[in-house]
């Protein structure tokens, strides 16, 4: 398929949600004909990446612009093969929560619900469609290499941030070092929170805390939108 082609299937794939108006000078740039370039050539050689190219804009298709209230960034997407799914955290291919979205899961039920279902999907979507951008700062990664695209995607998360910085004003949640890098983008008058990536506490089996992170988002929500979010 050639470049040009690619571009607009993945233009097309933005319309619905209304993404392909921030997106589309980006999309036609030489910039992000470099991304593809870069990514077709690892396939090439043998360097699998993760998700496949047609989920990459998935956070971007579930999450309607006009209604985007959140952006919670990680780092790079589940490194295993067949795992990831385009939004972060997220595990509809597996049906099963990753040690990640486990943690995540955990201080959910902790902090935010008295009792909850035993069972949680980990299918994100339905956190996209309330307006969270579940985004990561690399939209892609080498199978098993985790950030190995980071500085790939580098142009494509500039220039979302600072377009999202110009247009509204939003909530924005840091998990781990890699996402708090892209914090002095956005503007102070933000609503913003940082927290550890929970795949730190994964690693080392020590809990995760958020900081009270899904209540005081959802008490944010109701403030700004006066709307609740269903975690």
């Amino acid at each position: 398929m050639e470049l040009e082609e690619i571009k607009l299937k993945m233009f097309d794939k933005l319309k619905p949600s209304g993404w392909d108006k921030v997106f589309k000078s980006f999309i036609f740039s030489k910039d992000f004909e470099d991304i593809i370039t870069q990514l077709k050539t690892l396939s090439e050689s043998d360097k699998r990446f993760t998700p496949p190219l047609k989920d990459v804009f998935r956070a971007f298709q579930e999450c309607s612009y006009k209604d985007l209230k959140v952006v919670m960034i990680g780092q790079d997407p589940y490194p295993k093969l067949g795992v990831a799914d385009g939004i972060s955290f997220s595990c509809s291919k597996t049906k099963k929560p990753q040690p990640s979205l486990r943690y995540i899961f955990e201080e959910i039920e902790k902090t935010v619900f008295q009792e909850f279902p035993s069972y949680q999907d980990p299918d994100l979507t339905r956190w996209s469609n309330q307006g969270i951008l579940m985004l990561n700062t690399a939209l892609t990664c080498q199978i098993n290499k985790i950030g190995s695209h980071y500085d790939i995607w580098k142009p494509f998360t500039a220039y979302l941030l600072d377009s999202l910085n110009k247009d509204k004003k939003l909530i924005y949640v840091y998990m781990g070092k890699k996402a708090e890098e892209w914090s002095e983008i956005t503007d102070d008058d933000n609503n913003k929170f940082f927290v550890k990536h929970p795949a730190s506490a994964a690693y080392n089996g020590s809990k995760w805390d958020s900081n009270n992170l899904f209540n005081e988002v959802s008490i944010l929500i109701k403030e700004k939108y006066d709307k609740s979010i269903n975690w």
